[in-house]
């Protein structure tokens, strides 16, 4: 029997567009469809009551996520997401605003207390400054940590690395010091190929020869008549290995029976004495017996 529920599997983005993007109003700043999902971008300023719209007229009860984007080329160079779901409807939506390194964001955490968590992260990874958030600390990286990793400019290898130093018995924090420059892929399809000439490559487009080269005479390359009378000589030839004698060496002395050597001292006694009978321990059985 099939179990009907007033809540639908999904919801239809069709139409939502215009629906979400007239609520918010003086906020929207650009509303589209990417990937089958829908995607607000509104001001900065006005992100805390664009939110809120979303949570109390539609719906949009939880805040899944915040990310964090950057694109150094832009004045504004970095994009904070929000990721928002709705239970009632089964449909996600993102909401995203642009910032600058010194422009901060207005904090979320007066409408979802997870933001807290959730603008940390963005803080520590990529430098974005939330506004209200009365805890703005780094939650990824270590104490002392100099940066944030996730920019576009910073180095793969980071300015210190972290190793336990056995003469200090701590952890110790050391400038990057690499041994060679790391290797630059350019990520391009192996079937494609690359625009340059790729280290091994050189006589790929080498163009063939026109006459092979070949020997004046034969003796330059060793052969002839006086080279192949000589063909099946043994190169080993009047080496000791290879001389036979003609006489059969003596076989060694044995080593197992040697008469001369003295009788072993200690209470060792002879095999064959020890594993007969004792005429003894006959008689006494009988007399056993005989009782």
């Amino acid at each position: 029997m099939a179990v009907l529920h007033s809540a639908p599997r999904f919801t239809l983005i069709d139409g939502l567009r215009d629906v979400l993007g007239k609520a918010l109003g003086a906020h929207l700043v650009e509303a589209h469809e990417e990937h089958g999902e829908l995607l607000f971008t509104v001001k900065r300023d006005s992100i805390e009551d664009a939110l809120r719209i979303l949570r109390d007229d539609h719906g949009y009860q939880q805040l899944m996520e915040i990310a964090g984007v950057d694109y150094p080329s832009r004045p504004e160079r970095f994009e904070v997401v929000y990721m928002l779901l709705s239970l009632t409807t089964n449909n996600r939506i993102m909401v995203k605003c642009s910032a600058s390194e010194d422009t901060p964001v207005p904090t979320v955490t007066t409408l979802w207390p997870n933001a807290g968590w959730l603008e940390r992260e963005v803080f520590d990874m990529y430098g974005v400054l939330f506004a209200g958030n009365t805890d703005l600390r780094r939650i990824l990286t270590d104490y002392g940590f100099e940066g944030h990793p996730f920019r576009k400019d910073f180095p793969l290898t980071g300015y210190h690395e972290l190793r336990y130093s056995e003469d200090e018995k701590r952890v110790v924090y050391e400038p990057v010091a690499l041994a060679q420059d790391l290797r630059q892929f350019d990520f391009m399809s192996p079937w494609e190929g690359a625009d340059y000439v790729l280290p091994g490559d050189e006589k790929a487009d080498t163009p063939p020869v026109d006459e092979p080269k070949t020997t004046e005479k034969a003796g330059d390359t060793g052969a002839g008549k006086k080279t192949d009378e000589h063909a099946a000589d043994k190169v080993s030839a009047g080496a000791p290995a290879e001389e036979d004698s003609g006489e059969d060496a003596p076989a060694p002395e044995p080593t197992e029976d040697q008469p001369a050597r003295p009788e072993r001292e200690g209470k060792t006694t002879d095999t064959a004495a020890a594993t007969e009978p004792d005429p003894s321990d006959d008689d006494a059985d009988a007399a056993k017996d005989a009782k």
